[in-house]
């Protein structure tokens, strides 16, 4: 059973992006690559020579630091909201 389903994405999108159907906001991708990036690191916890899932979350990690990158320069008071709302950079 996937761990993200249609509904728990479009409900992503709806608190974070403008709405469901709107898959390209930043916000919206950075707020499902923080999911993402959430459950890998449970799976990791528990997998710790899962070296092939750990390339993957370096890679989503990376992604994810290019768009919140990008936010900053072009919506610096989006990029604070979002931080704050994610619970990222403690």
């Amino acid at each position: 059973m996937p761990y993200l389903t249609k509904e728990k994405t479009a409900s992503i999108f709806s608190n974070f992006g403008a709405s469901p159907k709107n898959t390209g906001s930043i916000e919206g991708q950075i707020a499902l690559l923080t999911e993402r990036i959430n459950h890998i690191s449970d799976h990791l916890k528990i997998n710790k020579k899962d070296f092939s899932t750990q390339r993957g979350l370096m890679k989503m990690v990376g992604q994810r630091k290019r768009l919140l990158t990008y936010l900053s320069k072009h919506d610096l008071a989006g990029y604070r909201a979002l931080i704050e709302k994610l619970g990222l950079r403690k």
